[in-house]
């Protein structure tokens, strides 16, 4: 078969989140409107500027792997080990589906920073205990593809064993490069996604440094605010969230349950800036029409876009700007909202996380709002479904994820016709 007669389609879902872990909780907070943002309870954050994130509540690693294998690997390994568990569940595979065809299944987890609180810990336990204190797990428990290799060993894939590292497009690489090997005849599911879990001194420190995050510190459910006038940057959020992609003939010969088909996938580099998003759009532009031409649909055809929207006064702006060249009279009539709102930024996992809440926008035709927008920047003039959620017939959906050093990424997901 030749590429475009291998559809994609997703048949499971897997999330860990500010909001909720596991579909149903996440996807309930946030089609009614919850914010998951709080007080920082990780570590002692009075001497920071920001004291506010989106942490996971509730989580317990033991569940999912363990208690010895957990203290071998950092949180974020802890997370997306979680949300591809979920997501293989909801899809009906487990390792007995996986050996009758091996080579057939693969993996691509990645994550945009890693083990961060690890590699924090360790570096602190060298300075005041020297290098015996470091565990011989350190370098396979703070690596980013340990995600994909651990799924890899446990369940048998033997097909690609992959994770990409792209920032805050991570996750959308990682699915988007994945719906290519299915496309391509070298794999008939892909488990897909991202996972992040920098809530720690250096992950607070290092984007306080760079006036990245929001102060807003007194009202941390508020302070996610993307296109609000009085936004004042984003919020750090942590967790994972899990896809599992499937050739469409395979998942009906199986009778897997079909969320929707994964129609369109693109990419581009701004070539601009090492942290800012060009003012006019462009490169963000040109990648949601590159994923339209892939999905063979037309600006049009879109009904609603889980925008990038991370609550920073340039890139706002900016996505909203590209958005509007891109899709030129719809641009009006497309809904826009933002999840980070009430997620935070979940950096290499936001994608993941995003890409379960944009299907699940499509499955149960509700949009999710834009929280805390209570006066729209003036210089946007799109439709951003603020503060309360939408009843609407989703047809067709894109899911932008925009990263540091210019790497941009648009999936395309659409009701399977």
């Amino acid at each position: 078969m030749t590429a475009r007669h291998r559809r994609v389609v997703v048949t499971g879902l897997g999330i860990v989140s500010p909001v909720g872990l596991g579909q149903a909780a996440a996807w309930d907070a946030i089609a009614s409107g919850r914010s998951g943002i709080g007080p920082i309870t990780r570590f002692d954050a009075s001497a920071f500027a920001t004291r506010i994130a989106g942490e996971v509540r509730g989580f317990d690693p033991a569940q999912y792997m363990s208690g010895k294998e957990a203290r071998r690997y950092d949180t974020f390994i802890h997370y997306g080990i979680a949300a591809a568990k979920e997501a293989l569940a909801d899809a009906g595979l487990d390792r007995a589906a996986v050996e009758r065809d091996p080579e057939r299944f693969g993996v691509s987890i990645g994550s945009g920073i890693g083990g961060l609180p690890m590699i924090q810990d360790t570096c602190w336990s060298v300075k005041e205990s020297g290098p015996r204190k470091i565990s011989p797990f350190f370098i396979p428990g703070s690596i980013i593809n340990m995600i994909s290799g651990l799924l890899s060993i446990e369940y048998g894939f033997q097909g690609p064993n992959l994770a990409s590292v792209t920032a805050c497009s991570t996750a959308n690489h990682c699915i988007g490069e994945s719906m290519r090997k299915i496309e391509y005849g070298e794999a008939d599911v892909m488990i897909v996604g991202g996972s992040e879990a920098a809530v720690c001194e250096l992950g607070i420190g290092g984007f306080n440094a760079a006036r990245a995050l929001s102060t807003r510190n007194d009202a941390p459910s508020e302070a996610s605010r993307p296109w609000d006038v009085d936004r004042d940057g984003f919020v750090l959020g942590e967790g994972a969230g899990v896809l599992v992609i499937e050739e469409l003939e395979h998942a009906r010969h199986r009778g897997a349950r079909i969320y929707c088909e994964l129609a369109g996938y693109g990419v581009s580099g701004d070539a601009y800036h090492v942290t800012a998003p060009r003012e006019d759009g462009d490169g963000a532009r040109r990648c949601m029409l590159n994923a339209l031409r892939n999905a063979g649909l037309n600006p049009d055809e879109v009904d609603y876009i889980n925008a990038h929207g991370t609550s920073t006064p340039l890139g706002d702006v900016a996505e909203a700007t590209a958005v509007t060249r891109a899709f030129g009279d719809h641009a009006g009539r497309v809904m826009v909202s933002s999840t980070k709102s009430m997620t935070g930024h979940l950096l290499g996992a936001a994608a993941g996380v995003e890409a379960v809440f944009t299907v699940l926008a499509l499955h149960h035709g509700v949009v999710p709002p834009t929280i805390n927008l209570h006066k729209q920047d003036p210089a946007v003039s799109l439709d951003l479904v603020p503060n309360v959620a939408r009843q609407a017939p989703v047809k067709v959906a894109m899911s932008n994820s925009f990263g540091f050093g210019g790497t941009n990424s648009s999936l395309v997901f659409r009701r399977l016709q």
